[in-house]
């Protein structure tokens, strides 16, 4: 997120670069399944990257359904994607679809729920869907995370907005991506809380339990 403007489509630096520090992060970290995403809507460079690496899915945006994000007109990819994915042997590398995603506009497709927009991705063979906010930081409707759950039978991951606070409204998620509030002030730029990192993950785990 730190090269602002985005563009859609990105320079053959990105990708290099991102492909290192996947390597070096899987590296550090072996036993634990690692993805990566490529903003905006980089989704084949981030299949490539995740081969490269040696990663196990990526996040990718646009799969189904156009829509206008802040950097444009992002159409959707599931169909080129797959068969990227199938072409350079990455089948293994799964896919987790953002519906509805951040920072767009949905006017186009009003019309369509967000849960039949899941339904769709299923349809499409994603590997997983997310819901998210209007924005960075802003909570996932735990109304959308109930119907989107009993519209589909792939996982269903909230990927933005969680908090220690409000934790106990995702629990039917199959999983969380954290960014904001693990960062010092709950702010994107800043650098890791581990303090933070730790009370969130201890109280995870007590609510496991």
């Amino acid at each position: 997120m730190h090269d602002r403007p985005y563009t859609v489509g990105v320079g053959a630096e990105i990708t290099a670069a991102m492909a290192v520090i996947c390597a070096t992060v899987k590296q550090t970290c072996p036993r634990l399944p690692v993805g990566v995403q490529i903003l905006s809507a980089a989704n084949q460079d981030a299949i490539a990257v995740a081969l490269a690496a040696g990663l196990d899915f990526i996040r990718a945006e646009g799969f189904v359904f156009s829509h206008v994000a802040d950097e444009g007109i992002l159409n959707a990819c599931a169909g080129n994607l797959l068969r990227y994915r199938k072409q350079i042997g990455a089948e293994h590398i799964q896919v987790f679809a953002d519906v509805k995603k951040k920072h767009s506009s949905h006017a186009l497709t009003a019309d369509v729920s967000v849960a039949e927009t899941a339904k769709a991705a299923e349809f499409f063979l994603a590997d997983g869907v997310i819901l998210t906010g209007a924005a960075t930081g802003l909570e996932a409707d735990p109304k959308e995370l109930e119907e989107v759950g009993c519209a589909v039978k792939i996982p269903v991951l909230v990927g933005s907005g969680v908090t220690q606070e409000n934790l106990k409204n995702y629990l039917g998620a199959n999983a969380l991506i954290v960014g904001s509030y693990f960062k010092k002030e709950s702010y994107w730029a800043n650098n890791i809380d581990p303090d933070c990192v730790k009370r969130f993950m201890d109280y995870a785990a007590e609510l496991r339990v």
